[in-house]
């Protein structure tokens, strides 16, 4: 059995090793978008609209006569820093209201949780929409909208955990020896309800990249002629059959990433659940 397991852990060390490294190339490549888009993503020429893929324009041309290559590797940085911002907000803001509700309880508590209750009884992305349309377009009006319901997951995780180490001995040991309730969140809870929430932490990148796509591609997230995936892809979509590359790159591009990280935060979860 202890050999079935230390293979077990090799395994999906070597798959988190190789989503990793894949993950680490896509964020290159956006954060260094210049080095490696062969032309400027918003230049237009009306001499190459809807032009296939050739030498110079690898992925063709949209119908604008813009590079698609280009774009999509703009558009990534914009897609993916975006999802990463969201996502890390959503982790301190949730995991600070989980940490407090759970070491504090009381009346701000049960009113959080209930809060987090009713927002989990409604899909994540028929809220967003709505918040969406009533903030009006925008990249800013996607993040609020999404993260109106991206806390929750966080607080609630942060909380169980919390909840389960306050009544630990050494907690009570901590506070007979006088020590501070900062001093107790930072050396002893923050640090045993990490490995947790930073694993759903990477599960949520899939799922927030589809929200801040799929409001772009709806016309409620990025407005062009920023380069964005979910919205190249909705602005393609009328000339599918004359350039088909003008929509099939932004989409591959946006499904490759999200199984990526879906996949790193999979065999992260599967690491740490041995």
């Amino acid at each position: 059995m202890k050999t079935r397991s230390k293979k077990t852990r090799r395994q999906l060390l070597i798959r988190i090793g190789i989503a990793a490294a894949i993950a680490m190339l896509l964020i290159v490549v956006v954060v260094f978008a210049g080095a490696f888009a062969p032309n400027d993503p918003y230049q237009t020429n009306a001499a190459f609209i809807r032009k296939p893929p050739c030498a110079e324009y690898p992925l063709g041309t949209d119908n604008l006569g813009r590079c698609v290559l280009s774009r999509v590797i703009y558009g990534g940085r914009t897609t993916i820093a975006a999802t990463f911002f969201l996502v890390a907000v959503s982790f301190v803001i949730g995991t600070v209201i989980g940490i407090l509700c759970g070491l504090f309880g009381g009346i701000v508590d049960r009113f959080l949780m209930r809060i987090a209750d009713v927002t989990l009884a409604f899909p994540q992305m028929v809220i967003a929409l709505a918040v969406a349309g009533i903030l009006g377009g925008g990249l800013g009006g996607a993040l609020i909208a999404l993260g109106i319901t991206m806390w929750v997951s966080f607080a609630r995780l942060a909380r169980s955990h919390t909840l389960s180490i306050k009544n630990e001995p050494y907690i009570q040991t901590a506070l007979l020896a006088g020590k501070s309730t900062g001093y107790i969140v930072l050396r002893h809870i923050l640090p045993n309800t990490m490995a947790p929430i930073l694993t759903n932490a990477l599960t949520q990148i899939g799922m927030t990249m589809i929200g801040i796509s799929g409001l772009s591609f709806l016309g409620l997230g990025v407005v062009p002629p920023t380069a964005e995936w979910g919205s190249m892809i909705n602005e393609a979509r009328a000339y599918i059959q004359i350039a088909p590359w003008a929509v099939l790159a932004p989409a591959v591009a946006t499904i490759i990433t999200i199984i990526v990280f879906n996949y790193l935060g999979d065999a992260v979860m599967d690491y740490r659940d041995l």
